[in-house]
């Protein structure tokens, strides 16, 4: 079995109506969904939860302002699959060297395989707290399961994938918001958690993986590819303006989404774990959720996770076929490629590692890699050579460039408040 990361529909998608509002608009809706998966896995479940216990409000605003930059990364992504009926990474490998396609595919790699040891960590937490399932063996199963999600893409198309990834997003949401009608934040803290600030070098750490777990590099080349196979190329310009709307509006949804869910487990943990002893990991703060607000929040908290571990490992898996055929031209079959990212989950799980830690630091990798991907995507999308007449404007491009500055100056913020200490 081989995943098939260009998938064309025979017919292209009708567009129906100037606006996405319509019949037709919504049917164009999906492909930002299925990203959008990626920014609720368990390594943000892991991050917001210790920000919240451990400091409260105070990095409210890193979710905040994390989100609308992920916002604009993802339309600028898609903008690019639209356009041109290419991939970033198809973009990318004709602009590169053979020597620089392999060492760029590394990098990518390298923070595809941090994504799957915080997605099959997650899955692998929620079957040990839901049924006492050995962490191994529950990474395991993680694996296998998300392979046979995966293969709805390859036997039914993207189109029912998108539903499946969709549906799964709404039972994270349930999940991780149930909480906080049991325990209400504080909306005083919410607003003085608006004001950006630190408090020490541990709120960087924390800061940079929110925003590794926020900014996905793997989706941002992904999310090109879902749309390059949704909608193909067209030469119609009418079609492709319409297009781009109901991408905007897409897109737009999906975060909302995504960054609601993340900052109601920042706000669960601020209101309902702050002070509890054993909230600096999952299977503690599950403990302290249950403890606090009962077996049934408890649960559909873990469910969750378990559903969260599930389809972001899925879309994992797939953003790391499309990074090695649009970058190398290569397929691997689709059981080798996920034994081989599994591998060093179920490792890091069988050596007794502390799994939230194991997390955390999966998501600083990840914030790591932002840049690789983000800075070629703001040259490909401000390039008219690639672009043509949907080149970016002037403001787009700016925004996208502190954006991109923004997080490489955090990593390195990062870099010399641990070590300089």
């Amino acid at each position: 079995m081989y995943v098939r990361v260009r998938r064309r529909a025979r017919h292209p998608v009708p567009v129906a109506g100037s606006h996405a509002s319509g019949l037709g608009g919504v049917a164009l809706l999906g492909p930002a969904f299925v990203a959008a998966v990626a920014y609720v896995d368990p390594g943000n479940v892991a991050t917001n939860l210790s920000a919240g216990a451990s400091y409260g409000y105070l990095l409210v605003w890193v979710l905040v302002l994390a989100t609308a930059m992920a916002g604009l990364v993802q339309y600028l992504s898609a903008k690019l699959g639209v356009v041109t009926g290419r991939s970033l990474p198809e973009v990318l490998r004709e602009r590169l060297p053979r020597g620089g396609r392999i060492a760029y595919w590394l990098q990518a790699e390298v923070v595809a395989a941090a994504t799957d040891v915080a997605e099959v960590v997650g899955g692998a937490i929620a079957l040990n707290l839901l049924f006492g399932l050995p962490l191994p063996l529950g990474g395991l199963i993680t694996g296998v399961v998300s392979m046979a999600v995966l293969s709805i893409q390859n036997r039914h198309g993207q189109r029912v994938f998108e539903q499946v990834i969709t549906a799964g997003l709404a039972v994270i949401a349930v999940g991780f918001v149930a909480g906080l009608f049991v325990a209400p934040p504080d909306p005083g803290g919410i607003a003085g958690g608006l004001t950006p600030r630190f408090a020490g070098t541990e709120t960087v750490l924390l800061a940079a993986g929110m925003f590794g777990a926020t900014v996905m590099p793997h989706v941002v080349y992904l999310h090109s590819a879902l749309s390059r196979d949704r909608f193909g190329r067209t030469p119609d310009t009418s079609r492709v303006r319409r297009l781009l709307g109901a991408t905007r509006v897409d897109v737009g949804l999906a975060m909302v989404v995504a960054g609601s869910v993340n900052i109601a487990m920042l706000l669960l943990a601020a209101s309902a774990l702050r002070g509890v002893d054993g909230t600096d990991t999952i299977a503690g703060a599950h403990a302290a959720v249950t403890s606090n607000l009962g077996a049934i929040i408890g649960v559909v908290f873990a469910v969750g996770l378990l559903v969260s571990g599930l389809a972001s490992t899925s879309v994992g898996c797939y953003a790391g076929a499309v990074i090695m055929e649009g970058l190398l031209i290569r397929r691997i079959p689709l059981l080798a490629r996920r034994v081989v990212t599994l591998i060093p989950a179920i490792a890091l799980l069988a050596t007794g590692a502390e799994p939230t830690w194991l997390l955390i630091i999966s998501q600083v990798v990840l914030s790591f890699g932002i840049p690789f991907a983000v800075v070629p995507l703001v040259l490909v999308t401000a390039s008219p050579r690639v672009m043509g007449r949907w080149v970016n404007s002037t403001l787009t491009t700016t925004l996208a460039v502190v954006v991109a500055i923004t997080v490489v100056t955090l990593n390195i913020a990062l870099l010399w408040l641990t070590f300089s200490g």
